[in-house]
């Protein structure tokens, strides 16, 4: 009589999937008699860990909340893109999230900001790191709905713990007085502890009067642009590349329609390095 199959029982009982799973297996390797006790009882705890990892993987990787499946091997680093392979293999490392740096990424609509956002973010998700995907105008209505209960200051808590927050269309969203303390909130309780993914299409020296209120944008500013790596894509609009099937009758609008206007870029090259206050710099001119 063997003990294989209770032995099963009591793995799955104990929660270890994995081993259990590595454990019936077994039965359909030919030499498996012929391993040893130290090396059958290596397979079963190299599986199980491989199956926790998985499950933490994905547990992350539903937290985050991602507005897109999207792999930063399939990210386009053509020439005048405005990021290299070299580069996105750095930022893939997720280095910068560890040393609580922020990422800026900048670039007209439909250059693929939210999919590069999107990327970074899944990579760090299988870094066991914590993430959550947001677009502004999503978040600042999910703040305000818990504002003077006490889920405000439960979001805010788990807004702050996180090892990356992803904030996408930045700007496109006219903040309230109370929604830009908010923002403050936020970025003050992340300032060199935990770090921000930022994607707008407004350029960086609009910010300050995006933002409106002088003194709170300074201050929201002065917490975000001075701990900033800053990327501005380039190219034509990703969603360019989406045909629709022909239907008997009808059109496409046409190309000009589709057409977007061109898009005052920072500077030549639309990079930045850490600590520049452009955005700084352009609401003490304003």
């Amino acid at each position: 009589m063997t003990l294989r199959q209770p032995n099963i029982e009591r793995m799955l009982q104990l929660g270890l999937q994995g081993m259990a799973d590595a454990m019936d297996d077994l039965q359909r390797v030919p030499d498996a008699d012929q391993l040893g006790f130290d090396d059958r009882l290596a397979m079963l705890l190299e599986r199980e860990l491989s199956h926790r990892n998985q499950r933490s993987y994905l547990a992350h990787l539903r937290r985050a909340q991602l507005d897109i499946q999207a792999d930063v091997q399939d990210v386009d680093c053509r020439e005048g893109r405005g990021i290299s392979r070299t580069l996105l293999t750095q930022l893939a490392t997720g280095e910068w999230i560890r040393n609580a740096h922020h990422l800026c990424i900048g670039g007209k609509t439909g250059v693929g900001k939210t999919f590069l956002i999107c990327a970074l973010a899944h990579q760090a998700c299988m870094q066991r790191l914590s993430v959550l995907y947001r677009r502004v105008p999503d978040l600042m209505a999910e703040l305000a709905d818990t504002r003077g209960t006490p889920r405000h200051p439960r979001l805010l808590r788990r807004l702050e713990r996180l090892d990356l927050l992803c904030l996408d269309d930045w700007g496109l969203h006219s903040f309230s007085s109370e929604e830009r303390r908010d923002v403050l909130e936020i970025v003050e309780r992340r300032y060199r502890r935990k770090s921000l993914l930022i994607g707008s299409q407004i350029p960086a020296e609009l910010w300050h009067s995006m933002l409106g209120e002088p003194t709170l944008a300074d201050a929201i500013l002065d917490r975000i642009v001075h701990n900033a790596y800053h990327i501005e894509l380039d190219g034509e609009s990703k969603r360019r590349e989406v045909h629709l099937p022909p239907l008997d009758g009808l059109a496409t609008v046409p190309s000009q329609a589709r057409e977007s206007p061109a898009r005052h870029a920072p500077g030549a090259s639309g990079a930045l390095e850490p600590g520049d206050n452009r955005a700084m710099r352009a609401g003490k001119q304003a």
